[in-house]
Formats: structure tokens, sequence, C-alpha cells
């Protein structure tokens, strides 16, 4: 529990320290990846943000050893209150009434499923089979790839209403989703005996390199959609939608059984549909008054 927590906060910490930074940069593109990196990798603020986030990826191995998939979803969601806070006082962002009643919600669907859980039948899954991780993983890479390029041809538009970056957040969402199903299979080999065989045995998986996929695209599509839009908005949407890919498909393919009691399963089930509906519910174009800061996003120096 601390684990997830400190998880947390390091998330929420790196994102607005990422978003800062940005917002004092030319505008990033994701056609040109090489210069992004140079952008980001020469601002220590970035940097900073960068290494919080780097953090919190360690703090979420270990929470992954010791919490079932659902539970520790349930938990990292929890974050979000305290990064619409940091948003709202290191950005100056703003969030609408509506906006306000979808993080609301989302949170108590979330809530649901966290009451859903049982310490004492819910299991801590180690290992799944890696054909299926593959046929689960493959398609939603290419899905979010595909959803993020379709977002980008939609705002190159003229006279398009600015985008409040839910298309963006679902596309990030899912492939951080995939990273989280890999930080998940990367736990389960992680052991203070028989380091060798440990490593050998990670390289012939497919986590290492569902990671180090969802690292290179994941950091350059997040940090453009990031540029643009809230991130009191956006992140949000892409933590639902990875924990709710992570709670679901994760739970199956690393055999994590759902809960038997119809009062369980029921709040599990309810949650669950409760947050697809209020991401589906969302505005698509952005009418909350912009930081001041927003205003040097898209203008070079």
């Amino acid at each position: 529990m601390a684990a997830a927590l400190l998880a947390n906060v390091l998330y929420s910490t790196g994102f607005v320290l990422e978003k800062r930074a940005l917002a004092a940069m030319p505008e990033v593109d994701i056609r040109r990846p090489a210069r992004l990196l140079r952008l980001v990798l020469g601002s220590p603020l970035w940097i900073g943000g960068s290494l919080s986030l780097a953090a919190g990826f360690g703090a979420q191995l270990a929470v992954y050893r010791t919490l079932p998939i659902a539970a520790a979803q349930g938990i990292f969601v929890s974050g979000l209150v305290l990064l619409v806070l940091l948003s709202s006082r290191l950005l100056g962002e703003e969030t609408t009434g509506r906006e306000r009643y979808a993080l609301g919600a989302i949170l108590a669907a979330l809530l649901m499923v966290v009451l859903s859980l049982s310490e004492d039948s819910d299991t801590v899954s180690r290992s799944a089979p890696a054909p299926l991780i593959l046929t689960v993983c493959l398609p939603t890479l290419a899905m979010g790839i595909w959803l993020y390029g379709s977002a980008e041809r939609r705002s190159r538009h003229r006279h398009r209403m600015p985008t409040t970056g839910v298309e963006y957040g679902v596309a990030v969402g899912l492939l951080y989703g995939v990273s989280s199903l890999a930080i998940k299979g990367v736990s389960s080999y992680l052991t203070t005996s028989g380091l060798g065989g440990a490593v050998v045995g990670l390289l012939r998986s497919p986590y290492p390199y569902l990671l180090l996929f969802t690292g290179a695209f994941g950091l350059v599509m997040s940090q453009a959609a990031l540029q643009r839009c809230r991130a009191s908005l956006i992140v949000p949407v892409c933590t639902t939608v990875t924990c709710l890919f992570t709670a679901v498909l994760g739970t199956l393919a690393f055999g994590e059984a759902l809960p038997h009691e119809p009062v369980r399963l029921a709040l599990r089930l309810a949650g669950t549909a409760l947050a697809v509906s209020v991401l589906l519910a969302m505005p698509k174009h952005d009418t909350a008054p912009q930081p001041s800061i927003a205003t040097k996003e898209l203008t070079p120096p």
C-alpha cells in the first residue's frame, strides 16, 4: 500500500514537471522524434520530471509483487486527485464543471473496484503464457498508434475547435496499459536467488521488448499530447484507460480470478462499466479557460 501511494505521488509530480517544461518549448511533433528528444533532454525541469516517473516505475514493480492487479489499479487511480490539485496550483489549469463531475464519477467507479477486493480470496499471480500476452498486447499497440495518428490528422484541420485530448489520452493509455502488463511480467522475475537464471528467463520473455517499444513510442506520443492538452484532463483519461485495461485484461491474462461472491462481482463489473461510460461521454472539444502558460506552448521563441 505504501509503495502504491508513493508511486502516485511520483507519477503525478513527474507529469506536472514535464508539462511545465514542455510549455516553455517550441511545438514538438511526433513526426520529428529526434528534435523532440533534443528539446526535452536539454531541459533540466523535464529531466527532473522523467526521473520522478522512473522512480514511480520502481515503486510500481514492488506493488505488483504484493497486490492483485485489480487492487493495484484502484489505488493508482486515486492519484488523479493529487494530479488535478497539482495542475491547478502549479500550471494554472482549470477544469469545467462537467469534467469535475466526470473525474468524480471515475473515482467512484474505481472505488467500487477496490471495494470488490478481498484479501482472503484474491490471489497474486506471478506469470502468464507468453502467446496469450502477445495476443492481448500486439493488437492493443496497433490500435493505440492508429488512434493517435487519427487524432493527429483531425487536429490539423482548419477551423477545428481545440481538442480536450480525450483521444490522445485513450491512445497513450492503451500503450501504457501494455507497459503496465509488461511491468507485471518483469516483477515475476525479480528474485533474490538465481539471478543469472532470472535474467536469462526475462530476456526470453516478451516483457523487456514490450517495455522498450512502449517506452520509446509512449515517450514521443505522450510528450506531444501533453504539450497540446491540459494535464488535468489528458492524464486522468490516460490513467483510467491504463488502469481499466490492466485490471480487466491483466487479471484474465495472469489468471487472477474474478470474485465469486455476487456482490463483489457486481461491484467490479459495475465499476468498470461506469468508468468506460464516463470516458465515452467526456467532451471532445476544449471549452475550459486556458492558463497563460499555454500561450507559449505553440509559439517558438
